[in-house]
């Protein structure tokens, strides 16, 4: 299982109990009494440090012309919880997850949250294990990799807003059409309208990603 990982991720761990580690979740390090330090979050607290660092280095080589405040919103959007764990599921990386019974069935597996903590330990652990260039090469393979992409995801209710704003056209809506699943597994469903016309709908695990969906679709539509 680690090896599958370690083929997936191009880096082969010297030290796998890092690997390990990473992919703890605190309830199975409580489940199987490894005691405070057992669990992933460690790791998680130094991969964040790593992201931030080679992110904003990133961003200023890439976007000479862009002012600190714009590179900071930039930065924001691409390393934010949800984007981690979008960027995570592209690898599959819950799959290898190490959760608690109870976490597991009550849909850890799936929560943003979750995936995102153990991306950045991840991140961490091969930081810890090979060095700061092994660390970059996963970010930028795995993270920053179709950043214009995944920022018009993430920052899609703005900028639809904005279009909207320009053509003179109000209100934007986002009504909630379906919600189904278990309460650990819910998926909503959303309709993003303008003067009550659809124009995109949008799928997610919380009504906000479903509206971020929503809002994707319907700049991807270009009907306005």
């Amino acid at each position: 299982m680690m090896e599958e990982l370690e083929q997936i991720i191009g880096y082969t761990f010297q030290n796998r109990k890092l690997l390990k580690q990473a992919l703890t979740h605190s309830s199975y390090a409580n489940e199987k009494k490894l005691g405070k330090l057992g669990c992933n979050e460690r790791l998680e607290f130094l991969g964040d440090a790593v992201l931030e660092l080679v992110s904003s280095d990133f961003l200023y080589a890439r976007f000479p012309q862009i002012p600190e405040g714009e590179l900071t919103k930039k930065r924001a959007s691409l390393v934010c919880e949800p984007s981690l764990a979008y960027c995570a599921r592209q690898f599959g990386l819950p799959k290898f997850l190490l959760l608690g019974r109870g976490e597991n069935m009550t849909g850890g597996r799936n929560r943003d949250s979750i995936i995102s903590d153990a991306t950045e330990a991840l991140l961490g652990a091969i930081y810890l294990d090979g060095g700061f260039e092994p660390a970059r090469a996963f970010v930028l393979h795995f993270i920053l990799n179709d950043i214009e992409r995944k920022q018009l995801f993430y920052d899609s209710k703005t900028i639809f807003q904005e279009i909207v704003q320009e053509k003179g056209l109000q209100p934007v809506e986002y009504v909630l059409t379906e919600e189904k699943g278990p309460d650990h597994d819910k998926q909503f469903t959303v309709e993003v309208r303008v003067n009550g016309e659809v124009f995109g709908c949008g799928t997610g695990h919380t009504k906000k990603a479903a509206e971020q969906a929503a809002a994707y679709q319907a700049i991807q539509e270009k009907k306005i």
